[in-house]
């Protein structure tokens, strides 16, 4: 997978072409490993502490984002990342 550098969150979501948008949204979602489709995909794990309801609503608003939960445990930023990227390989 490719790790790009930190961005901010609108332009991450303005750059996006194609691939369908995985987000851990720690107010539920389908669990990921149900959730996945094959083809490309980006997916957007939260800062410490979660998204904001903004940033939620920004990132809901993309066609085609998908919510997912990475499970019943809080998760650090680097581990979320790590698990959704192995879920997803």
């Amino acid at each position: 997978p490719e790790v790009a550098e930190p961005v901010a969150l609108p332009e991450l979501l303005d750059r996006l072409s194609g691939a369908t948008l995985y987000f851990a949204d720690e107010n539920g979602g389908d669990p990921i490993s149900a959730a996945l489709q094959p083809g490309p995909a980006t997916i957007l794990t939260g800062p410490e502490g979660g998204f904001t309801s903004d940033e939620r609503a920004l990132i809901r608003a993309v066609p085609g984002a998908v919510p997912v939960s990475l499970g019943p445990r809080i998760l650090r930023a680097e581990t979320a990342a790590l698990a959704a990227a192995a879920l997803y390989m």
